[in-house]
Protein backbone atom coordinates (compact mmCIF):
# COMPACT_ATOMS: atom_id res chain seq x y z
CA UNK A 1 0.00 0.00 0.00
CA UNK A 2 1.16 3.57 -0.96
CA UNK A 3 0.12 6.13 1.49
CA UNK A 4 0.72 9.67 0.43
CA UNK A 5 0.50 12.65 3.60
CA UNK A 6 -0.14 16.53 2.18
CA UNK A 7 -0.19 19.73 4.35
CA UNK A 8 -1.40 22.51 2.10
CA UNK A 9 -4.60 24.99 1.60
CA UNK A 10 -7.43 24.34 0.26
CA UNK A 11 -7.70 26.67 -3.36
CA UNK A 12 -11.36 26.67 -3.37
CA UNK A 13 -14.82 25.81 -1.21
CA UNK A 14 -15.08 22.04 -0.92
CA UNK A 15 -18.25 20.21 -2.86
CA UNK A 16 -20.06 17.65 -1.37
CA UNK A 17 -21.73 15.23 -3.64
CA UNK A 18 -23.77 11.58 -3.35
CA UNK A 19 -22.72 9.10 -6.03
CA UNK A 20 -24.37 5.32 -5.61
CA UNK A 21 -25.79 6.60 -2.02
CA UNK A 22 -22.29 7.51 -0.57
CA UNK A 23 -21.50 10.66 0.31
CA UNK A 24 -18.14 12.33 -0.77
CA UNK A 25 -16.36 15.28 0.18
CA UNK A 26 -14.49 17.20 -2.84
CA UNK A 27 -11.83 19.71 -2.40
CA UNK A 28 -8.01 20.33 -3.66
CA UNK A 29 -4.98 21.23 -1.30
CA UNK A 30 -2.18 22.93 -2.85
CA UNK A 31 1.31 22.53 -1.85
CA UNK A 32 3.99 25.52 -2.38
CA UNK A 33 7.44 24.71 -2.05
CA UNK A 34 9.97 27.56 -2.00
CA UNK A 35 13.49 26.87 -3.37
CA UNK A 36 16.30 28.39 -4.37
CA UNK A 37 17.23 27.30 -8.48
CA UNK A 38 20.82 26.67 -10.09
CA UNK A 39 21.63 30.75 -10.26
CA UNK A 40 20.67 31.49 -6.57
CA UNK A 41 16.86 32.78 -7.53
CA UNK A 42 14.14 31.86 -4.93
CA UNK A 43 11.71 30.34 -6.97
CA UNK A 44 8.30 28.42 -6.32
CA UNK A 45 7.08 25.28 -6.81
CA UNK A 46 3.24 24.31 -6.53
CA UNK A 47 1.42 21.33 -6.39
CA UNK A 48 -2.30 20.85 -6.85
CA UNK A 49 -4.02 17.30 -5.29
CA UNK A 50 -7.31 16.90 -6.14
CA UNK A 51 -8.90 15.08 -3.00
CA UNK A 52 -12.18 12.79 -2.18
CA UNK A 53 -13.33 11.91 0.94
CA UNK A 54 -15.76 9.10 0.73
CA UNK A 55 -17.62 9.32 4.52
CA UNK A 56 -20.96 9.58 5.87
CA UNK A 57 -19.19 11.90 8.80
CA UNK A 58 -19.93 15.36 6.26
CA UNK A 59 -20.02 17.45 9.34
CA UNK A 60 -16.16 18.75 8.59
CA UNK A 61 -17.62 20.01 5.26
CA UNK A 62 -18.68 23.69 6.58
CA UNK A 63 -14.68 24.39 7.62
CA UNK A 64 -13.27 22.86 4.01
CA UNK A 65 -13.20 26.54 2.89
CA UNK A 66 -10.88 28.43 0.90
CA UNK A 67 -7.51 28.85 2.65
CA UNK A 68 -8.01 26.58 4.83
CA UNK A 69 -4.65 24.66 5.89
CA UNK A 70 -5.36 20.83 6.34
CA UNK A 71 -3.49 18.00 6.85
CA UNK A 72 -4.36 15.39 4.63
CA UNK A 73 -3.62 11.53 4.56
CA UNK A 74 -4.61 8.68 2.01
CA UNK A 75 -4.00 6.76 -1.28
CA UNK A 76 -2.42 8.51 -3.98
CA UNK A 77 -3.64 8.19 -7.62
CA UNK A 78 -2.59 9.62 -10.99
CA UNK A 79 -4.74 10.49 -13.52
CA UNK A 80 -3.88 10.96 -17.47
CA UNK A 81 -5.70 13.00 -19.99
CA UNK A 82 -5.88 14.59 -22.60
CA UNK A 83 -6.52 18.40 -23.52
CA UNK A 84 -8.98 19.60 -25.93
CA UNK A 85 -5.50 21.10 -28.24
CA UNK A 86 -4.51 17.46 -27.81
CA UNK A 87 -1.27 17.92 -25.13
CA UNK A 88 -0.92 14.99 -22.47
CA UNK A 89 -1.25 16.10 -18.77
CA UNK A 90 -1.53 14.97 -15.48
CA UNK A 91 -2.93 14.90 -12.09
CA UNK A 92 -2.47 13.63 -8.96
CA UNK A 93 -5.54 12.94 -6.71
CA UNK A 94 -5.96 11.79 -3.38
CA UNK A 95 -8.63 9.19 -1.58
CA UNK A 96 -8.68 11.08 1.48
CA UNK A 97 -8.10 8.42 4.68
CA UNK A 98 -8.11 11.16 7.47
CA UNK A 99 -8.12 14.77 7.20
CA UNK A 100 -7.28 17.32 10.19
CA UNK A 101 -7.98 21.20 10.18
CA UNK A 102 -4.84 22.45 10.80
CA UNK A 103 -5.88 26.52 11.02
CA UNK A 104 -7.07 29.44 8.37
CA UNK A 105 -5.69 32.60 7.15
CA UNK A 106 -6.95 35.71 8.51
CA UNK A 107 -6.77 37.52 5.28
CA UNK A 108 -5.81 36.93 1.59
CA UNK A 109 -2.32 38.58 1.76
CA UNK A 110 -1.32 36.67 5.40
CA UNK A 111 1.33 34.06 4.94
CA UNK A 112 -0.91 30.96 6.48
CA UNK A 113 -0.34 29.06 9.67
CA UNK A 114 -2.76 31.47 11.78
CA UNK A 115 -4.98 29.59 13.09
CA UNK A 116 -8.69 30.78 14.24
CA UNK A 117 -10.59 28.46 15.31
CA UNK A 118 -14.19 28.11 13.48
CA UNK A 119 -16.96 29.69 15.30
CA UNK A 120 -19.65 26.85 16.56
CA UNK A 121 -22.21 26.88 18.80
CA UNK A 122 -22.42 23.93 21.05
CA UNK A 123 -23.52 23.18 24.15
CA UNK A 124 -21.05 23.21 27.38
CA UNK A 125 -20.42 19.73 28.35
CA UNK A 126 -21.42 18.64 31.82
CA UNK A 127 -17.98 18.33 33.22
CA UNK A 128 -17.44 17.35 37.43
CA UNK A 129 -16.43 21.04 39.25
CA UNK A 130 -12.85 20.73 39.92
CA UNK A 131 -11.97 22.93 43.18
CA UNK A 132 -8.91 24.78 42.68
CA UNK A 133 -7.62 24.84 46.25
CA UNK A 134 -4.28 26.21 46.77
CA UNK A 135 -2.22 24.75 49.81
CA UNK A 136 -0.70 26.68 52.37
CA UNK A 137 2.55 23.90 52.62
CA UNK A 138 3.52 23.18 49.48
CA UNK A 139 6.65 21.05 49.27
CA UNK A 140 8.64 23.73 47.64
Amino acid sequence: MIKLQVIGNLGKDCVVNTVNGKSVINFTVAHTEKFKDSTGAQKEKTIWVDCAYWSDKTGIAPYLKKGTQVFVEGTPEVRTYTTQDGKNGASLSLRIQAVQLLGSRSNENAGGGNYNPPSVSAQPMNEPSVETEVADDLPF
